[in-house]
């Protein structure tokens, strides 16, 4: 497979890593000192491109490799509000475009294994839920798509919550409470608790580094090549 890397920075070299030692060629290599290379045949001789780059840039990132005809996998964060017109664009061009949150397996898991708490959780309204998530100080976005993804999970399961927001603490109200933490190098903790006056009810996930994220990407590139629409973890993992 010919694989187009939009974003040429940590997460992108070791995206690099894997894919070669998968047996896939690197056909292009886009970053912020040569965007003319969208225009490159070598760009438009890929079977993907993998995009891994910042919430202002991403959404122009996939029209320009929408318009080379290149289908898109992006781990991208925080410009979602904008993914009913990639969805269109993308089904107007008769190419793939996938999207995750996060593309770790064991991210996933906790994705499953959070919706199957909350759904236990909203029978027990005594229970007040909060979440916290930690990331490295270069992750630009709060809070992070992860987190995001793990809220919706809870909203759609416990009735009495009916919104997120960012701050502290367990509100006593409908509002699910995100405390965004950056510090240091940390690849990324999302850690949920239910509280009642008599136990704590926790469940953690602590990436160890990027390596998880970056294969689970390439896997992402490997089941979208050659299909066409809008596809997620849920597609490939199927649970």
């Amino acid at each position: 497979m010919k694989i187009a890397l939009i974003g040429y920075g940590k997460m992108g070299k070791i995206i690099e890593q894997i894919a070669l030692s998968r047996g896939h060629e690197i056909v292009s290599r886009i970053d912020i000192d040569n965007q003319e290379d969208f225009n490159s045949q070598a760009f438009k001789s890929a079977d993907i491109a993998i995009e891994f780059t910042a919430p202002k840039v991403a959404v122009q990132n996939y029209k320009k490799a929408f318009q080379a005809g290149v289908s898109v996998v992006s781990g991208t964060t925080g410009w979602t509000e904008q993914m009913p017109e990639i969805k269109a664009l993308c089904e107007e061009k008769g190419l793939a475009f996938f999207w995750a949150s996060n593309f770790s397996l064991g991210v996933n898991i906790f994705f499953a294994v959070n919706e199957y708490l909350a759904r236990i959780m909203n029978q027990f309204p005594t229970y007040q839920v909060g979440m916290e998530e930690t990331h490295h100080t270069q992750k630009l976005d709060a809070p992070s798509g992860t987190a995001i993804t793990l809220a919706e999970g809870i909203l759609n399961n416990i009735e009495r919550k009916t919104e997120w927001a960012l701050g502290e603490g367990k509100a006593q109200d409908p509002t699910l409470t995100i405390k965004a933490i950056r510090e240091g190098m940390v690849p990324g903790i999302h850690t949920i608790q239910y509280e009642s006056d008599f136990d704590y009810i926790t469940i953690t996930h602590d990436a160890k580094n990027r390596n998880g994220f970056a294969l689970g990407a390439v896997l992402a590139a490997e089941f979208a090549c050659g299909k066409k629409g809008c596809l997620g973890m849920k597609d490939m993992l199927k649970f």
